[in-house]
């Protein structure tokens, strides 16, 4: 039964969050302060997070940039409808998505569940699909990925999008097709979650190869992963 630490200092949300989670089954922890969130996440290890922006003694910002220099569980922010720099900044700080207070607690399900599917260990005994670009090798059953000796350290997230990217080299993919391939919305999603995801993945491959550009920007259309003769 996949972990959910629920992080909100608003006892409504708590509730009807926590309620539908059980419901589809689901085992949840609850935060109500950023310090109380780091301590549950070191103790209990979740499957994922529900990360409120706005919080008492430790905002939302702060356990999120904590977080990820630790671990790479999948966080979702929730976030208020007027502060979009701290959804931008949030992103970047490695949150795999947000939801928009007011929201829609089946949507925040469905996401729960698309995030928790990219992060699963594939099944024992799946032939392999191991993808290799020039130097760059990825092995989504072993969820492995190199770039000539060096070993990435990547998020689910991350590797999902480096997986698709590596999958289509060479081939644009505009950024909706990457939030629908990547993050499973069948709708139309906030397209800053995919920038702020292709900026972290650079950042890890400018870290392997820091004379090597991987991902280039079709100025107007979206991303590409290039090959050989692109450069």
């Amino acid at each position: 039964m996949p972990k959910i630490l629920i992080v909100d200092d608003e006892p409504p949300i708590v509730e009807m969050l926590a309620y539908n989670l059980k419901r589809a089954n689901y085992q949840v922890l609850v935060a109500r302060d950023g310090e109380e969130a780091l301590a549950l996440a070191r103790r209990e290890q979740p499957d994922l997070i529900i990360l409120d922006l706005m919080l008492p003694r430790l905002d939302g910002l702060e356990v999120c940039r904590t977080v990820r220099r630790e671990c790479d569980v999948p966080i979702i922010m929730l976030t208020a409808r007027d502060s979009e720099v701290d959804r931008v900044v949030g992103l970047e700080l490695g949150a795999d998505d947000y939801v928009v207070k007011p929201f829609s607690v089946r949507e925040l399900v469905a996401r729960v569940k698309n995030v928790l599917r990219r992060a699963a260990p594939r099944p024992a005994g799946m032939p392999s699909a191991s993808v290799c670009v020039g130097a760059l090798m990825v092995d989504p059953v072993r969820h492995e990925a190199r770039l000539g000796d060096v070993e990435l350290e990547l998020t689910a997230l991350e590797f999902e999008l480096l997986h698709t990217l590596a999958c289509h080299a060479g081939q644009v993919l505009s950024r909706e097709q990457l939030l629908q391939q990547v993050w499973g919305y069948d709708y139309y999603g906030d397209l800053r979650v995919v920038d702020a995801a292709v900026k972290r993945l650079r950042a890890r491959l400018r870290q392997a190869a820091p004379a090597t550009e991987v991902i280039t920007t079709v100025r107007g259309v979206g991303y590409k992963l290039q090959v050989a003769s692109d450069k």
